[in-house]
């Protein structure tokens, strides 16, 4: 009767032991729904891979975290002196393992002032262009830090947050490493996201008195090709003929085949598209072809039987979708389960099972 996330466990395991033993200083990221395992269990998870540092994406994702992992705590969106980050108290046992991430100038004397012991990283600007300092903005903090006598205990580094571009990002690292070292700051660990890691072992030999982090996410929790599968429950079956009513909006069935209700709605993100990043003609083609689908009123769902992804009969419910397999498709049997293709980041799950 659930949206299920099923993954087979020896071969996860596997993957997240090889992955972390091949990247010394792993800094695993958890954040939004856990790439669809939730975020306490990635926390588990880090304490069983033995890494001292996870990253979460805002402070208020640190409560869930928090006491399923007991090392250090970074928060990826950058400090700001309002929400959610002015209800740690200074001082208390959760604040002394959190690190913020610092972008503006500004924001390193706001939050000294909130909390003089606080950790951070300071964020250098990259072609991304979403948060950061610039060349000469990292110059001045490091003069601020200096003038109190350098903080190193509580700076804890600087965060380069890279493209997802093709191409070598060593060229843009190794310019923004000469703004680091310009900037006289006292910390040799530099936090890294998206390089390859040819690009690491590069940079590490490029530059042996600093220590590359890097921190992954989907690379890491979903890179097991194949171990994981979500499945929808058939609910319900309905022979249709043409011309057949059905569903909320009163619509008329095109031709004979069959209504099936499955498990999985909007609720769970199904039917909500994220905007997609592919730019090539292939994906622009498809982007015609679904339109043309929506038009009229054929739209293609992430429900797949017998190898072939079904069509909608209507916009997805809230927990349940009712597909259309025309006359002649195998129909499933109530309590049957389907395949279902998801984007994990944008999908709630009623259950994960790990075998």
């Amino acid at each position: 009767m659930s949206l299920v996330l099923n993954v087979d466990g020896p071969v996860w395991r596997e993957h997240l032991r090889s992955f972390a033993a091949a990247h010394p200083g792993l800094v695993p990221v958890l954040k939004g729904n856990g790439y669809g395992f939730g975020l306490g269990r990635l926390a588990r998870k880090s304490t069983w891979l033995g890494v001292d540092t996870i990253a979460v994406g805002i402070h208020e994702e640190l409560g869930e975290v928090a006491n399923r992992f007991d090392g250090s705590l970074l928060v990826l969106t950058p400090w700001r002196p309002f929400g959610a980050a002015l209800e740690l108290a200074p001082g208390s046992p959760l604040t002394r393992r959190v690190i913020h991430t610092v972008s503006r100038l500004e924001d390193v004397e706001a939050l000294l002032a909130h909390d003089p012991s606080a950790r951070f990283v300071l964020e250098r600007t990259t072609s991304m262009l979403r948060h950061g300092l610039s060349a000469r903005e990292l110059r001045e903090a490091g003069a601020l830090l200096e003038a109190r006598g350098g903080l190193a205990s509580q700076l804890q580094g600087v965060a380069l947050h890279l493209p997802l571009a093709q191409g070598s990002h060593v060229g843009e690292v190794r310019r923004l490493m000469t703004d680091v070292i310009a900037a006289g700051l006292r910390t040799t660990t530099i936090w890294v996201s998206h390089l390859s890691d040819a690009e690491l072992a590069t940079l590490a030999a490029a530059y042996p008195d600093y220590t590359f982090r890097p921190r992954a996410g989907t690379a890491l929790w979903l890179g097991a090709r194949g171990a994981t599968r979500v499945t929808a429950t058939v609910l319900d079956t309905h022979p249709v003929e043409r011309g057949d009513v059905f569903g909320y909006r009163g619509r008329s069935v095109p031709k004979a085949g069959t209504i099936l209700v499955v498990s999985g709605g909007t609720a769970h993100g199904i039917g909500l598209e994220a905007p997609a990043g592919d730019l090539s003609l292939k994906a622009r083609a498809a982007t015609l072809a679904r339109g043309g689908l929506d038009a009229v009123g054929f739209v293609r769902s992430p429900f797949s039987i017998d190898g072939k992804q079904r069509l909608f009969a209507e916009p997805p419910h809230m927990q349940a979708s009712m597909l259309f397999l025309p006359a002649g498709s195998r129909v499933p049997a109530v309590g049957d389960v389907v395949d279902v293709r998801v984007r994990y980041t944008a999908t709630s799950f009623d259950r994960t099972e790990v075998s």
